[in-house]
Protein backbone atom coordinates (compact mmCIF):
# COMPACT_ATOMS: atom_id res chain seq x y z
CA UNK A 1 0.00 0.00 0.00
CA UNK A 2 0.94 3.59 -1.17
CA UNK A 3 1.17 6.84 1.85
CA UNK A 4 1.53 9.95 1.45
CA UNK A 5 2.94 11.78 4.95
CA UNK A 6 3.06 15.20 5.00
CA UNK A 7 4.60 16.70 7.64
CA UNK A 8 7.01 19.53 7.88
CA UNK A 9 8.67 18.77 11.01
CA UNK A 10 12.09 16.43 9.47
CA UNK A 11 12.24 14.38 12.76
CA UNK A 12 8.48 13.94 13.05
CA UNK A 13 8.20 13.20 9.00
CA UNK A 14 11.71 10.77 9.41
CA UNK A 15 9.74 9.09 12.83
CA UNK A 16 7.03 8.61 10.51
CA UNK A 17 8.54 7.18 7.30
CA UNK A 18 10.59 4.70 9.70
CA UNK A 19 7.57 3.11 11.17
CA UNK A 20 5.62 2.79 8.18
CA UNK A 21 8.32 1.62 6.11
CA UNK A 22 9.14 -1.03 9.09
CA UNK A 23 5.39 -2.02 8.71
CA UNK A 24 5.49 -2.70 4.57
CA UNK A 25 4.16 0.37 3.61
CA UNK A 26 5.36 2.64 0.25
CA UNK A 27 5.66 6.16 1.88
CA UNK A 28 6.51 9.40 -0.34
CA UNK A 29 6.63 12.59 1.50
CA UNK A 30 5.63 16.73 1.16
CA UNK A 31 6.91 18.93 3.87
CA UNK A 32 3.99 21.92 3.04
CA UNK A 33 0.20 22.25 1.23
CA UNK A 34 1.80 22.91 -2.61
CA UNK A 35 3.49 19.95 -2.55
CA UNK A 36 1.04 17.90 -0.87
CA UNK A 37 -1.77 18.97 -3.63
CA UNK A 38 0.92 18.25 -6.41
CA UNK A 39 1.37 14.67 -5.11
CA UNK A 40 -2.18 13.60 -4.22
CA UNK A 41 -3.49 15.20 -7.77
CA UNK A 42 -0.57 13.52 -9.45
CA UNK A 43 -0.71 10.01 -7.92
CA UNK A 44 -3.53 7.43 -6.19
CA UNK A 45 -2.71 6.67 -2.44
CA UNK A 46 -4.15 4.29 -0.12
CA UNK A 47 -3.73 6.88 2.76
CA UNK A 48 -2.91 10.68 3.41
CA UNK A 49 -1.33 11.07 6.78
CA UNK A 50 -1.71 15.07 6.95
CA UNK A 51 -0.11 17.91 9.38
CA UNK A 52 -3.01 20.57 9.93
CA UNK A 53 -0.14 22.84 10.71
CA UNK A 54 1.90 22.69 7.55
CA UNK A 55 3.53 25.73 5.58
CA UNK A 56 0.31 27.05 3.12
CA UNK A 57 -2.28 25.99 2.60
CA UNK A 58 -2.47 24.03 5.49
CA UNK A 59 -3.49 20.38 5.92
CA UNK A 60 -7.58 21.79 6.40
CA UNK A 61 -7.02 23.43 2.91
CA UNK A 62 -5.33 20.64 1.70
CA UNK A 63 -7.70 18.12 2.99
CA UNK A 64 -10.95 20.58 1.27
CA UNK A 65 -8.79 20.47 -1.96
CA UNK A 66 -8.26 16.71 -2.33
CA UNK A 67 -12.21 16.21 -1.88
CA UNK A 68 -13.26 19.09 -4.06
CA UNK A 69 -11.04 17.22 -6.96
CA UNK A 70 -12.55 13.86 -5.64
CA UNK A 71 -9.40 12.88 -4.42
CA UNK A 72 -10.97 10.28 -1.80
CA UNK A 73 -7.90 8.65 -0.20
CA UNK A 74 -8.64 8.06 3.31
CA UNK A 75 -6.93 11.15 5.25
CA UNK A 76 -5.61 10.86 9.11
CA UNK A 77 -4.76 14.08 10.45
CA UNK A 78 -2.60 15.11 12.16
CA UNK A 79 -2.22 18.08 14.63
CA UNK A 80 -0.08 19.52 17.52
CA UNK A 81 -3.74 20.97 19.17
CA UNK A 82 -6.81 19.34 20.82
CA UNK A 83 -9.25 22.25 20.72
CA UNK A 84 -12.12 20.66 19.89
CA UNK A 85 -12.92 23.15 17.29
CA UNK A 86 -9.79 22.16 15.61
CA UNK A 87 -10.91 18.76 15.42
CA UNK A 88 -14.55 19.35 13.67
CA UNK A 89 -12.95 21.61 11.20
CA UNK A 90 -10.64 18.44 10.32
CA UNK A 91 -13.50 16.47 9.76
CA UNK A 92 -15.51 19.16 8.33
CA UNK A 93 -13.20 19.70 5.33
CA UNK A 94 -13.21 15.98 4.64
CA UNK A 95 -10.61 14.16 7.15
CA UNK A 96 -11.77 10.66 8.07
CA UNK A 97 -9.70 10.25 11.54
CA UNK A 98 -7.86 12.77 13.79
CA UNK A 99 -4.57 11.89 15.88
CA UNK A 100 -3.24 14.88 18.38
CA UNK A 101 0.43 15.19 19.16
CA UNK A 102 1.87 13.54 20.34
CA UNK A 103 0.53 9.93 20.04
CA UNK A 104 1.94 6.58 19.63
CA UNK A 105 3.13 5.17 16.93
CA UNK A 106 1.34 1.70 17.21
CA UNK A 107 -2.11 4.27 17.28
CA UNK A 108 -1.27 5.33 14.34
CA UNK A 109 -0.90 2.15 12.54
CA UNK A 110 -4.00 0.78 14.12
CA UNK A 111 -6.22 3.65 12.68
CA UNK A 112 -4.46 3.62 9.36
CA UNK A 113 -5.18 -0.01 9.17
CA UNK A 114 -8.84 0.95 10.19
CA UNK A 115 -9.05 3.86 7.58
CA UNK A 116 -7.52 2.09 4.64
CA UNK A 117 -10.07 -1.21 5.30
CA UNK A 118 -12.97 1.19 4.70
CA UNK A 119 -11.85 3.37 2.25
CA UNK A 120 -13.82 3.99 -1.19
CA UNK A 121 -13.47 0.49 -2.67
CA UNK A 122 -15.13 -0.96 0.83
CA UNK A 123 -12.61 -3.35 1.09
CA UNK A 124 -13.43 -6.18 2.79
CA UNK A 125 -11.76 -6.91 6.32
CA UNK A 126 -10.02 -10.51 5.55
CA UNK A 127 -9.24 -10.68 1.67
CA UNK A 128 -9.77 -13.94 -0.12
CA UNK A 129 -8.72 -15.58 -2.99
CA UNK A 130 -9.94 -19.71 -2.64
CA UNK A 131 -8.29 -20.96 0.45
CA UNK A 132 -5.49 -18.18 0.65
CA UNK A 133 -6.36 -15.24 3.37
CA UNK A 134 -5.05 -12.01 4.76
CA UNK A 135 -5.66 -9.94 7.20
CA UNK A 136 -5.15 -6.23 7.15
CA UNK A 137 -5.89 -5.96 10.82
CA UNK A 138 -3.89 -8.38 12.06
CA UNK A 139 -0.85 -8.64 9.55
CA UNK A 140 -1.52 -12.39 9.27
CA UNK A 141 -1.40 -14.35 5.92
CA UNK A 142 -3.51 -18.05 6.36
CA UNK A 143 -3.41 -20.44 3.55
CA UNK A 144 -5.51 -23.90 4.52
CA UNK A 145 -5.73 -22.90 8.06
CA UNK A 146 -1.84 -22.75 8.06
CA UNK A 147 -0.67 -19.84 9.05
CA UNK A 148 1.85 -18.19 6.41
CA UNK A 149 4.89 -16.21 7.76
CA UNK A 150 5.46 -13.09 5.39
CA UNK A 151 8.38 -9.81 5.47
CA UNK A 152 6.65 -6.27 5.62
CA UNK A 153 7.77 -6.21 1.59
CA UNK A 154 5.96 -9.55 0.48
CA UNK A 155 3.26 -9.01 2.90
CA UNK A 156 2.63 -5.96 0.99
CA UNK A 157 3.15 -7.67 -2.29
CA UNK A 158 0.33 -9.61 -1.96
CA UNK A 159 -1.98 -7.50 -0.18
CA UNK A 160 -1.99 -5.67 -3.49
CA UNK A 161 -2.15 -8.95 -5.57
CA UNK A 162 -5.21 -9.87 -3.06
CA UNK A 163 -6.98 -6.21 -3.69
CA UNK A 164 -7.40 -6.92 -7.27
CA UNK A 165 -7.46 -10.48 -7.89
CA UNK A 166 -7.97 -11.55 -11.52
CA UNK A 167 -6.41 -8.02 -13.05
CA UNK A 168 -2.78 -7.93 -14.48
CA UNK A 169 -0.87 -5.57 -12.81
CA UNK A 170 2.13 -4.43 -14.80
CA UNK A 171 5.48 -3.94 -12.74
CA UNK A 172 5.45 -0.14 -12.82
CA UNK A 173 2.16 -0.85 -10.81
CA UNK A 174 3.54 -2.73 -8.43
CA UNK A 175 6.64 -0.68 -7.80
CA UNK A 176 4.63 2.72 -7.45
CA UNK A 177 1.97 0.54 -5.05
CA UNK A 178 4.37 -1.53 -3.00
CA UNK A 179 7.81 0.20 -3.24
CA UNK A 180 7.50 4.21 -3.16
CA UNK A 181 7.85 7.16 -5.28
CA UNK A 182 12.31 7.65 -4.16
CA UNK A 183 12.60 4.18 -5.46
CA UNK A 184 14.38 3.99 -8.50
CA UNK A 185 16.11 0.76 -8.72
CA UNK A 186 15.58 -2.11 -11.28
CA UNK A 187 12.36 -3.69 -12.27
CA UNK A 188 13.64 -7.01 -11.39
CA UNK A 189 12.87 -6.03 -7.83
CA UNK A 190 9.25 -6.95 -8.09
CA UNK A 191 10.42 -10.43 -10.17
CA UNK A 192 12.41 -11.05 -7.27
CA UNK A 193 9.40 -10.82 -4.87
CA UNK A 194 7.38 -12.55 -6.71
CA UNK A 195 9.41 -15.51 -6.68
CA UNK A 196 9.64 -15.13 -2.98
CA UNK A 197 6.00 -15.00 -2.31
CA UNK A 198 5.71 -18.26 -4.65
CA UNK A 199 8.28 -19.67 -2.30
CA UNK A 200 5.81 -19.67 0.38
CA UNK A 201 2.53 -19.15 -0.67
CA UNK A 202 2.33 -21.26 -3.83
CA UNK A 203 4.87 -23.95 -3.80
CA UNK A 204 4.17 -25.49 -0.70
CA UNK A 205 0.80 -26.10 -1.32
CA UNK A 206 1.11 -27.39 -4.94
CA UNK A 207 -1.09 -24.17 -6.53
CA UNK A 208 -0.27 -21.55 -9.07
CA UNK A 209 -1.78 -18.73 -7.73
CA UNK A 210 0.42 -15.21 -9.13
CA UNK A 211 0.71 -16.32 -12.68
CA UNK A 212 3.33 -14.20 -15.03
CA UNK A 213 1.34 -12.75 -17.73
CA UNK A 214 4.84 -12.45 -20.73
CA UNK A 215 5.02 -9.25 -21.05
CA UNK A 216 2.49 -7.72 -19.21
CA UNK A 217 3.37 -8.67 -15.70
CA UNK A 218 1.68 -10.78 -12.81
CA UNK A 219 -1.87 -11.67 -12.00
CA UNK A 220 -3.38 -13.52 -9.22
CA UNK A 221 -5.93 -16.07 -10.29
CA UNK A 222 -8.94 -16.31 -7.41
CA UNK A 223 -9.54 -19.64 -8.59
CA UNK A 224 -6.25 -21.38 -8.37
Amino acid sequence: MRLLVVEDDPGMAALLVRGLRREGYAVDTAADGEDALWHVLEYEYDGVILDAMIPPPDGFEVCRRMREKGRWAPVLMLTARDAVADRVRGLDVGADDYLTKPFAIAELLARLRALTRRDPLERPAVLRAGDLTLDPGTRTVHRGGMEIRLSPKEFALLHEFLRRPGEVLSRTHLIEHVWDFAYDGDSNIVDVYVRYLRDKVDRPFERDTIRTVRGAGYRLDPDA
